[in-house]
Formats: C-alpha cells, sequence, structure tokens
C-alpha cells in the first residue's frame, strides 16, 4: 500500500486566514494526504499569505528562499502559495520564487488539491479567480471539512469580502465584495459544532456587522443572527470580529445584551481620533459618532471589554491630529488595542499619497507615546478587576510554564493560573479568583471546576 503523502501549512495574518488554514488543511486531509509531524520535511508545503502590511510579503519571500535548497535537495516536494497576497501578486509570486509549484487565490481555495495534483504532471500552475467559483459549494461552507487546532473552540465565517472603502485597505481588492453565507446554514453549522462539543464560537467577516445586508437588500442581519446562535444549546460563548463602527446598529448591540451566551467582548476600530485623518481614510465616521456607539454599548452591556485597532502614521497625520488621537484613546479607557504603523499597499488610495508619507522616525516617536496611554488604560482595566471571581475556560499549559494553566475570561481577557491538583483538561471551564492585574493579562487562583471538557474526538462531515 503506497504512503500516504503529507503536507503542511503555513499561515500569515489574521484569524479569517487561520480559518482558512483549517479548511485546506480538511481538504487536503479529504484528498487523503496526513499532516506532517515535521513540517520541514512535508510532501506538500502550502503558504497562506497576508498582504494587509509589506512585512507580510517580506515574511513569505524570506520563507520561500529558505525552502529553495530543500526543493533541491526534494525535487518531489511541492510548494504552493495561497490567500491574499496570492491573489494581489497572482504571477509575480512563480517570477520572484520559480520553484514553487501551485499558486492559488482567496476564491478558489478549494481548488488546492486538484491544482496540487495537475501541478505534479504539467509542472507550476497559477490558478487566481476575480469572484468566487458559483460552482463550488464549498468556497461558502467553510467548516465542511475544516481540521480545527482547538477542539473546544471554533470560527464560523459567515460573509467573504468587504463593501467599504478605506483608503488603507487591500481587502477588497483580494476578498472581492460581501458575500453572506445562507442564514440557516450558518445555525446548521453551529449545531454541527456543539454537537461535537465546541462550547465557544467566534463569528468571523471582513465587516462582520454588515451581515446579510447583501441577502435582504435592505438591512443586515447580524443581530438576528447573535440571537439565533445563543438559541444553539450547547454553545457557552459566541464572539464576533470584526464590526465596522458605522454599522454598529442599535438591534446589534440590543442583541449583545439580551443574549447571555454573547460574551461582553466589543472589538471597536478607531484607526485614528483625528475627524481630518478619519475622513482622509474614508471611514465613515467622525470621532463623536464613534463615542455615541460606543457609549451605548457599554450602557446597555454590563463589564463590557472593549479593544481597538489604530494605525500611527497615515499619510497626512500631524502632530496635532496625533494629539487628538492620544485624547480620544484616553478617553475611551480600551482594554487592549491592535496598533499599526501605517504600510501602503500597491493598489489602496493610501499608496499614491506619497509626497504625504510621515518620517519614520516621527512615527516611531508617536508608536511610543500611544502605547503608554493604551499600556495605561488596560492596567487600569486589569487591576479594576483584583478580587473579582472570573469564569475561564482553560485553554492548557502556559507557553512558558507547565505548571501554570492559561485560559480566558468570558470578556477575553488572558488569565494564567497555577495548575495545582485540579486535573483541569483544556476545554473545562472553571472559576478562578483575580489576583493580579498586568497590562496584557490577569493571573489568578483556582476556585472551582464548572464542568469538564465537552468536545468529542472529532466532527462528522456535513454532506454536500
Amino acid at each position: 500500500m503506497e504512503t500516504p503523502r503529507t503536507f503542511s501549512i503555513r499561515t500569515f495574518g489574521c484569524q479569517m486566514n487561520e480559518h482558512d488554514s483549517e479548511r485546506l488543511a480538511g481538504l487536503m486531509v479529504a484528498d487523503g494526504l496526513e499532516r506532517a509531524e515535521n513540517g520541514d520535511e512535508a510532501d506538500i508545503v502550502i503558504f497562506n499569505t497576508c498582504t494587509i502590511r509589506e512585512n507580510a510579503d517580506l515574511k513569505l519571500y524570506s520563507a520561500l528562499g529558505h525552502l529553495k535548497a530543500e526543493k533541491e535537495r526534494r525535487p518531489a516536494m511541492q510548494i504552493a502559495v495561497g490567500g491574499c497576497m496570492a491573489q494581489k501578486e497572482r504571477g509575480r509570486v512563480l517570477e520572484k520564487a520559480h520553484w514553487v509549484d501551485v499558486v492559488f487565490g482567496t476564491h478558489n481555495l478549494a481548488s488546492a488539491p486538484r491544482l496540487l495534483e495537475r501541478s505534479r504532471a504539467e509542472g507550476p500552475l497559477v490558478e487566481v479567480l476575480d469572484a468566487p467559483d458559483p460552482e463550488s459549494s464549498r468556497d461558502m461552507a467553510p467548516a465542511l471539512y475544516a481540521v480545527r487546532e482547538t477542539p473546544f473552540a471554533a470560527w464560523i465565517t459567515v460573509q467573504t469580502g468587504c463593501d467599504n472603502t478605506c483608503a488603507y485597505c487591500i481587502v477588497p481588492a483580494v476578498r472581492g465584495a460581501e458575500i453572506s453565507r445562507p442564514f440557516d446554514d450558518l445555525v446548521a453549522e453551529a449545531t454541527m459544532l456543539a454537537d461535537a462539543g465546541v462550547t465557544e464560537v467566534t463569528v468571523l467577516g471582513q465587516n462582520v456587522n454588515s451581515y446579510g445586508r447583501d441577502i435582504t437588500r435592505r438591512r443586515p442581519l447580524f443581530a438576528e443572527l447573535l440571537r439565533a446562535l445563543g438559541n444553539v444549546e450547547g454553545l457557552e460563548r459566541i464572539r464576533f470580529t470584526s464590526p465596522h463602527p458605522k454599522d454598529l446598529r442599535p438591534e446589534t448591540i440590543a442583541a449583545m445584551a439580551e443574549t447571555p451566551t454573547v460574551c461582553p467582548q466589543l472589538h471597536l476600530p478607531l484607526q485614528s481620533g483625528s475627524n481630518r485623518v478619519l475622513a482622509a481614510m474614508r471611514r465613515g465616521y467622525t470621532v463623536e459618532r464613534y463615542l455615541e456607539r460606543l457609549g451605548a454599548a457599554r450602557a446597555a452591556i454590563p463589564d463590557l471589554a472593549v479593544t481597538t485597532d489604530l494605525i500611527v502614521g497615515f499619510p497626512g497625520e500631524s502632530d496635532a491630529d496625533f494629539d487628538e488621537t492620544l485624547e480620544v484613546v484616553a478617553r475611551c479607557e480600551f482594554d487592549s488595542a491592535y496598533t499599526f504603523i501605517f504600510s501602503p499597499r500597491e493598489g489602496t488610495r493610501a499608496a499614491s499619497m506619497v509626497e504625504r508619507f510621515v518620517g519614520a522616525d516621527v512615527i516611531k516617536g508617536r508608536f511610543e507615546r500611544l502605547k503608554e496611554v493604551l499600556d495605561r488604560s488596560a492596567l487600569r482595566r486589569h487591576e479594576a478587576r483584583v478580587g473579582l471571581r472570573e469564569e475561564v475556560l482553560v485553554e492548557g499549559p502556559s507557553r512558558t510554564n507547565d505548571a501554570t494553566l492559561s485560559g480566558r475570561t468570558r470578556q477575553g481577557k488572558l488569565i494564567h493560573f497555577p495548575a495545582g491538583d485540579a486535573g483541569l483538561r483544556p476545554g473545562s471551564l472553571a472559576l478562578v479568583d483575580v489576583v493580579h492585574g498586568a497590562p496584557y493579562h490577569l493571573v489568578g487562583e483556582y476556585a472551582s471546576t464548572v464542568r469538564e471538557p465537552r468536545h468529542k474526538v472529532r466532527i462528522p462531515l456535513l454532506s454536500l
């Protein structure tokens, strides 16, 4: 009997990319391949790429360069590049790295096994579609073949693409226009996951709270979706990312407040605290509008944790603009933030604003000042939780200490606590008393076990 070929997948980018990699892994397994124990020795190496920032491009080509010698040593080895960067670069990937065998885009992820098989006979292939293939139902059913890294938690992709026109963002160009998956399919998928013991799902979308706008042609269905997922028996925690502030509607806030399984956590990207910069970014809201919606969410949802995204050094950002951002960030008291240095991406409006680019030294200084403000807010928020008893979903041993367990509170906060002799396994639910707050995590002490893990060994596949 022929030994099955092996594969490994290396992922760059966001949660959407991580979930796409799970789908890819599932497709490969369904095609008779096995995951390699040592990625460097795999018969097939797939890079699932991101292109939001230039650094992601550099990482990919560096990784491909390291594989060149391995490819020369093992000519039968195959290398594939997929995802957002492949969608943007297309044939240029082979021009820069001729030892790559297959390049596929974001719209034909399900074709990867077929393309790899074809490439064995035909040589290097590039297949990048400009829109999802309507004949491929798998493209719009991302969990059917998912091989998940975490058995007790899962992602559910509710839409692909984005209809916004943010000046700095390449996503609409590489992911296409918004396409929502059917409402009933999403509820069925959540039910399947819950039946297999998954207790936490994170709803994913490029602009998740506009979900369903293309289905109804009049209004989003996201609030209804949250309530429907909240009725799925077995699901204990529902999170979502990433919403757009201009589309955070009152009915979504109400659904969060009134659905017990929706976690009190909101990621609301601010990007800048200057109205002038927000307008140049084409974000579609003002600082005042952002604060109004943030205030409404905090008023409706007790103990809400709020995280955000911020860009430093957008073209034309002045010292006064940045000072306004610092003031707004301090006022918002975020629990944490993802901060980015502006990266010009070819094909975006902002990339053409070369004469307005901010100097690297100026950006570095601003970045450090912003971090100070964010760290102060995060520390205050976390120190305020000392003395509280948190419900924690155990993820497993800490990365730095096997005697310490790590998990997430309902607010999504990382908490570390001594493992002790409780025998908690990943997927367990425990009560933990917070004894210390740091800027990026909490420290606690085990109080009691709520329940043992519920997940099963594997999830059954839905039929197409």
